[in-house]
């Protein structure tokens, strides 16, 4: 256990018990949802992780200690000081713990910490991707090169919908990343549960993809997997008008200036007003959908019957 990591008691019993446990990450509370909807939710993705017979770890950096599940209050606090707390991706993760600093963790550094606890399963909105553009500005998430080396699975409803879907599977396949499609034979695109780009492979249980990932980690492969998870039919938006939303909004981050790690929140921010908040309810339910999946295949990877 490394000595900088903290584990919430309830994660520590679970890991030490083999039973299930499902990451979750914390700039979702920070920089992805308003005060107080963005605890509510933090806390109603907990409750479905545990209704669905897994243990949640919701990961962040408190005060320079690497945390692998959090108290409510903690959550609260976070969730209070909203983008006041820093956004930690790999490259924040020394400087934090050198300052003793708070940071709420992106997929990367969520996926980092949550292999140094020895959890496998980690349930998101989005990944990040390559940007719009990235061919003259290089905006690319560093989520996408921690897939390429860090071993753990990753839930989510597809890349965030304000990305280069095909560039950032592009990238995927070039660094190894395999993308499985739950129940789904196209990458869903966020809000959206189709962007006409066909995933690796279409699975169709919890059980079915936990046998691939142990068949990739047992063949010594290195490196996550996206599982991607379509938002369920009744909360998808239709494409048009994502589509006319992201484009609005790009606009006007450049007329803004807007550029680097503040693009992201700004657009996601910006798509839930031109939607009339339409959006923020859409990554509400897709985020509940892909606890649920996160949580079975959590358990059948320590299932008995799971291969060894």
């Amino acid at each position: 256990m490394n000595e900088l990591l903290d584990l919430h008691p309830d994660v520590a019993a679970a890991l030490a018990a083999g039973r299930p446990v499902v990451a979750l990450e914390s700039t979702l509370i920070s920089h992805g949802m308003p005060w107080p909807q963005n605890v509510q939710t933090a806390l109603r993705v907990q409750a479905e992780v545990r209704e669905s017979g897994a243990v949640p770890a919701t990961i962040a950096i408190v005060r320079g200690r690497l945390k692998a599940g959090l108290s409510d209050g903690e959550i609260e606090a976070i969730g209070r000081a909203g983008p006041a707390v820093a956004k930690a991706s790999r490259r924040d993760i020394p400087l934090l713990i050198a300052n003793g600093e708070t940071g709420a963790t992106t997929v990367a550094a969520t996926m980092i910490i949550a292999a140094m606890a020895g959890i496998r399963i980690f349930a998101t909105g989005g990944i990040g991707g390559v940007h719009r553009g990235a061919e003259a500005s290089f905006d690319i998430s560093a989520d996408l090169q921690e897939l390429a080396r860090t071993s753990v699975a990753v839930v989510c409803a597809g890349a965030k919908a304000i990305l280069d879907l095909r560039l950032t599977l592009e990238y995927l396949e070039t660094h190894g990343v395999p993308v499985i499609g739950y129940r789904t034979d196209e990458l869903p695109a966020f809000y959206t549960r189709a962007s006409g780009l066909p995933v690796d492979r279409r699975i169709d249980t919890p059980e079915g993809i936990a046998r691939v990932l142990q068949a990739k980690w047992r063949a010594g492969l290195d490196g996550g997997v996206v599982v991607a998870n379509p938002i369920p039919s009744e909360f998808a938006l239709p494409r048009e008008r994502v589509d006319g939303a992201v484009g609005r909004a790009l606009v006007e981050a450049g007329q803004r200036g807007i550029t680097g790690r503040a693009v992201t929140p700004f657009l996601l921010a910006r798509v839930s007003e031109l939607t009339d908040g339409d959006s923020l309810a859409s990554n509400v339910e897709l985020v509940l959908n892909n606890a649920r999946l996160a949580a079975q295949i959590a358990g059948a990877l320590v299932s008995p019957r799971a291969p060894r």
